[in-house]
């Protein structure tokens, strides 16, 4: 089968771009000839304020890519769409409303029809089918791509839910698969035996939703000795998250390192902290809990989207409550009872990639 994914792939960074590329290799190493339609410029800075694209890759980047597509160009969406025709299938990965209208050009390049047994078949592969953080033009864009393709592909019912309020388009479900970045040359990484290090660690994009905020309020109530680092890039600056850890009186016990972190620097990060901390408002799926069980490091999370899925509450991690800095202080306070970080620590186990890799592809391929 020839098929056609259309999304980020290296040089451009972050979950988005590793699970284009990992699926594209799952696909090639299934007998597929696949493509990467990638893009010289996917989004304006002003919509994408954070750090896009790389130097170096965080997995193995594909041998196949075209990268033409460019959103200030609507006459190169027409001509990828005509050129895709030739494709049996075309997988649209869907990671923000943004990126609607160059795949409505795409689609109109391609001349298809949302019927059965059109060629070529076009599936709208959402990451997220609408932003946590929503603007008055998400609705209406999304509305008008999912009615516009054959199939529309989740990563949970409630995903799939939320797209069925917006098309009628036939839907499938399939559980995010593991895209982890590779574990190479860790810069700093310690050698030492694991041990208490009274650090917990916040990593990745810092944005409201994320529920930075509570964790620092809950930091402030909990174990004194503990401290957190705060590992990633902030969208909307620094000022509001520096005025909460003064006002809590965190100054001595928060290290913020803005920016975007390498994969080779990831592993020393993970090794300087007892625990990752996810206390998320809301979420869809998230690698971020294999993420930490990557690197041996027990998980404190929230019970939203799909983080209480790859967490065994009380053995390789802690689950509480979303929205309350009660909660999660008494999660903290838990978590440092004596022994607690050792024991958690040991039932932490790495994720097997293949079996979720092997029911995704078949998921989006079945007729």
């Amino acid at each position: 089968m020839k098929i056609v994914l259309v999304g980020p792939t290296y040089p451009y960074k972050g979950g988005g771009a590793q699970h284009t590329t990992e699926l594209a290799h799952r696909l090639a190493a299934a007998g597929h000839d696949v493509v990467i339609e990638s893009w010289r410029a996917q989004y304006p800075s002003f919509l994408y304020p954070g750090q896009q694209t790389i130097d170096a890759p965080e997995g193995e980047p594909f041998g196949n890519v075209r990268r033409e597509l460019d959103w200030r160009r609507p006459d190169g969406w027409l001509r990828a769409g005509r050129r895709l025709r030739s494709a049996d299938l075309v997988v649209l990965a869907v990671l923000s409303p943004v990126q609607v209208p160059p795949y409505l050009g795409i689609l109109r390049g391609l001349g298809t029809r949302r019927r059965p047994g059109a060629t070529p078949r076009v599936v709208a592969l959402c990451h997220n089918v609408l932003p946590h953080e929503r603007r008055p033009y998400d609705r209406p864009l999304m509305k008008a791509l999912l009615r516009r393709v054959h199939l529309v592909l989740t990563h949970s019912d409630q995903q799939s839910a939320l797209a069925a309020g917006l098309a009628p388009t036939p839907r499938r479900v399939a559980v995010m698969p593991p895209h982890l970045p590779a574990r190479r040359d860790a810069t700093g990484a310690s050698e030492e035996p694991p041990r208490v290090r009274n650090r917990l660690l916040f990593f990745g994009l810092v944005r409201p939703y994320k529920g930075l905020d509570i964790l620092l309020r809950a930091l402030a109530a909990g174990p004194p000795q503990v401290s957190l680092t705060v590992a990633g890039e902030f969208w909307g600056g620094l000022d509001e998250t520096r005025e909460l850890i003064a006002e809590l009186g965190l100054t001595d016990r928060v290290e913020l390192r803005p920016g975007y972190v390498p994969a080779d620097q990831v592993p020393a990060l993970f090794a300087q902290a007892d625990a990752l901390v996810l206390p998320y408002r809301s979420a869809t799926a998230s690698q971020n809990v294999w993420l930490g069980h990557e690197h041996g490091v027990p998980v404190i999370a929230t019970r939203v989207g799909a983080l209480a899925d790859h967490i065994t509450d009380g053995v390789d991690g802690l689950l509480v409550e979303p929205g309350s800095v009660e909660a999660l202080t008494d999660a903290l306070n838990r978590f440092y009872a004596p022994g607690e970080p050792e024991r958690l620590r040991a039932g932490v186990k790495a994720v097997d990639p293949d079996p979720y890799w092997a029911r995704y592809v078949e998921t989006l391929l079945a007729p």
